[in-house]
């Protein structure tokens, strides 16, 4: 089936359709946020000019919500997700008001710091409730092709939104730090007040969970939330597929996480001035650009090709195409070499990840799923920081290094090798109801 009937069969599901333009709006919105927070934080000609720095930024954004993001997961299998959805867009928009307000006050750096991780903290609590929810509005045989259409929709959806935001730095070259970052956040925050009102469209139950938290005890239920957050990391591992999806998906977001941090570097110091960062936003604008056909063409060619094989060789197939995606950049360090590779490690990252969320979904109890589905999240970050740990150790000032390059490719052929001997089949385990 072709990206096209894809859509069109899902189309005619009402809750599908209405999640779409949640998360196309939502993630729109997103793309346009981390262009600001991009020009605001990494092309600052001051800052963020060396792996190491730009490995700070990461830790200080993606930390918190990895110490923090595994006790929300609970609350997405226990709170009503459409709510998590409409709050959740109201609580960005006002966060990216107050960094807005930062900006133009010239608030200390620390501030916008905090803003900016407590807004993308908020988008992985929403991400992993909108997948958490989608088997509740889609039959099982829909799976694979609505994880392909959903979540690749909107990945293009954040990228057009950060292009919306990169294309001021062509227009207005002359443009300065703030002013890009405060066109890029008042177009987010329109963005999120759209999704929050697409979200009123979705029934209140529609997307579960199937026993909802009745009434509010605080102290009883953190206690409770800890518990079951154990029961959760138990339940995956006995499941086995599942647990063993999210461990390749870690490893392959490391993977991917260093040429992020590789592209930043590149883009700044090769592709354009260090002294001028309007230059080297631009710069990246493409490579983002390009990495969003990659996940394109895993939207059309996933449905397809993964659909002919199981979910699992599908996930080793795409670990294969990251291995010849990063072999490029060993044999040359031009602009197109990099351009090449971020639109095949893209398509290879997004082909594998709609599986692992089939996987995931296909494998977990509904009771489970939310929290499934936030240590997802938790790890995606700690392979993100992780990355970028490893880029600050190993990456010189211009981003790029062929011996880095090569040991990713080893790598690669090294995750691809250990998940094909992991179970192809998921064991059965009780599913136990949440205690209210």
């Amino acid at each position: 089936m072709s990206l096209a009937s894809d859509v069109r069969q899902l189309w005619h599901l009402p809750g599908f359709r209405r999640l779409t333009y949640a998360r196309l709006l939502s993630q729109g919105g997103d793309g346009m946020f981390q262009v600001g927070i991009a020009a605001a934080f990494f092309f600052d000609p001051t800052t963020a000019s060396t792996p190491e720095a730009i490995a700070a930024g990461f830790a200080i954004l993606l930390a918190p919500f990895t110490i923090v993001g595994p006790f929300v997961g609970p609350l997405i299998d226990r709170w009503q997700r459409q709510r998590i959805l409409l709050v959740g867009n109201l609580v960005r928009l006002v966060l990216v008001a107050a960094i807005c307000v930062a900006l133009v006050g010239d608030w200390p750096l620390w501030s916008l710091y905090v803003l900016a991780l407590l807004a993308l903290s908020v988008n992985r609590f929403l991400l992993a409730a909108m997948t958490a929810g989608l088997p509740r509005i889609v039959p099982p045989d829909a799976l694979l092709p609505a994880n392909s259409v959903l979540p690749t929709l909107g990945t293009i959806a954040a990228a057009i939104g950060g292009a919306v935001g990169g294309i001021v730095t062509f227009v207005v070259p002359n443009a300065t730090d703030a002013s890009l970052a405060f066109t890029a956040l008042v177009c987010s925050a329109i963005a999120f007040g759209m999704a929050s009102w697409s979200v009123t469209l979705i029934g209140r139950t529609d997307l579960g969970p199937e026993h909802p938290l009745e009434r509010l005890h605080m102290g009883a239920q953190i206690k409770a939330l800890t518990r079951e957050l154990s029961d959760g990391v138990r339940y995956l591992y006995a499941r086995r597929t599942p647990f063993h999806a999210l461990g390749v998906m870690s490893a392959q977001r490391l993977l991917y996480g260093l040429l992020f941090v590789a592209s930043i570097l590149i883009s700044r110091h090769v592709l354009g001035d260090p002294d001028h960062p309007e230059q080297a936003l631009g710069a990246f604008t493409i490579v983002v650009a390009f990495a969003a056909v990659g996940f394109g063409l895993a939207a059309i060619l996933t449905p397809t090709l993964g659909a002919r094989m199981e979910r699992r060789t599908w996930i080793l197939v795409c670990l294969g195409v990251g291995a010849i995606a990063q072999l490029i950049l060993v044999v040359s360090d031009a602009a197109w070499a990099l351009l090449l590779s971020a639109v095949i490690v893209s398509f290879a990252v997004q082909g594998a990840k709609i599986a692992v969320d089939t996987i995931v979904q296909r494998d977990t109890e509904d009771e489970y799923r939310g929290r499934a589905f936030t240590l997802y999240d938790m790890a995606y970050n700690v392979a993100f920081i992780g990355s970028a740990v490893v880029a600050g150790l190993t990456l010189p000032d211009s981003g790029y290094s062929r011996t880095v390059m090569g040991v990713v490719v080893v790598l690669y052929l090294g995750v691809a090798a250990i998940y094909a001997m992991s179970p192809r089949h998921a064991r059965e385990v009780p599913a136990r109801t949440p205690a209210r």
